[in-house]
Parts: structure tokens; sequence; C-alpha cells
């Protein structure tokens, strides 16, 4: 009967763990810090976002689609801003991943230089999102973020 027992309780542990690294971002916030508006526009402190890290945010658009997108500092030191996903790709709802100053598709693994970012549209380059730096703050305007909203319908965060 004890043997038994530690054997529900192993099992169940272990679907726990299963659970807890599967979606370990639920139990965490995930990877998206969600930014609200101030006057119609995003605000993000540049000193948050100028180790060369991708970072990852999201705001809802007028029509309630939770827009994602990233900031990265390329190598040639400017921040750059796109939203998280392409013209090509969008429907998968996957989005970017860092390695090194490249950006990679996580659905067709197509690579982007962090130079390129906010350079070139269309096809699978991450879409531009425009942006400026005020005040120490990297400041997206909203009317950018409801424009791009069509690309975030899919996005499974």
């Amino acid at each position: 009967m004890i043997v038994r027992d530690s054997r529900w309780i192993g099992l169940i542990a272990g679907i726990f763990m299963l659970l807890f690294i599967a979606d370990g971002y639920a139990f965490f916030g995930g990877k998206f810090k969600t930014l609200k508006p101030e006057n119609g526009k995003l605000m993000i402190p540049i000193k948050d976002i100028d180790d060369g890290q991708a970072h990852y945010f999201k705001a809802k658009s007028k029509n309630g689609i939770m827009v994602s997108f990233f900031t990265v500092k390329s190598p040639d030191g400017v921040i750059r801003a796109a939203i998280d996903a392409c013209d090509v790709c969008y429907r998968s709802g996957k989005g970017y991943v860092q390695q090194g100053d490249v950006m990679v598709c996580t659905n067709c693994g197509r690579k982007f230089a962090t130079g390129r970012i906010n350079e070139v549209k269309g096809g699978c380059n991450p879409a531009p999102l425009n942006r400026v730096v005020d005040s120490g703050k990297l400041v997206v305007d909203m009317a950018d973020i409801n424009a791009n909203a069509w690309y975030c319908e899919y996005k499974r965060d």
C-alpha cells in the first residue's frame, strides 16, 4: 500500500514539474512586460533597455488586441523597436527570439541582424515600429501600436 501511495505522489509531483517547466512564464508573468500609455504614448526608460538584449513589451490597442513588440540595442548603439511579428509568419503568433546579434523568427527560422531592425520592412523582417528617444525614454506613439495591431491578432503569449 505504501509503494502504491508513493507512486501516486511521484506521478503527481512529476506532472506538476512538467507543467511548471512547460508553462513557467505563466507563473512569473511571461516575457512580455505590459505597458500602459500616458497621453497616447508608451514610454520606456532607456536605462532599462540599453544592454544589447531584446526586451519584450505589449500594449492594448484601441480595438482590444494586445500588441507585442520588442526593443533591442544594436551593435551600432541604436535602440531599435519592432512588432514581434512579420508580414509572412504573423499568423503563427510565434514572434522572435534573440541569438547574439540577430533576431530569429521562431516560425521559419530566418535570422535578422539587430542592426537592420527598423530599416527593412516586408517579408519575414520584424515589422518596424516608429520610435523616438526623448528625455531618456524610448517613446512609441499609440497610433503606431493601433496601426500595427493586425500583426498580433493570432498572438499566443
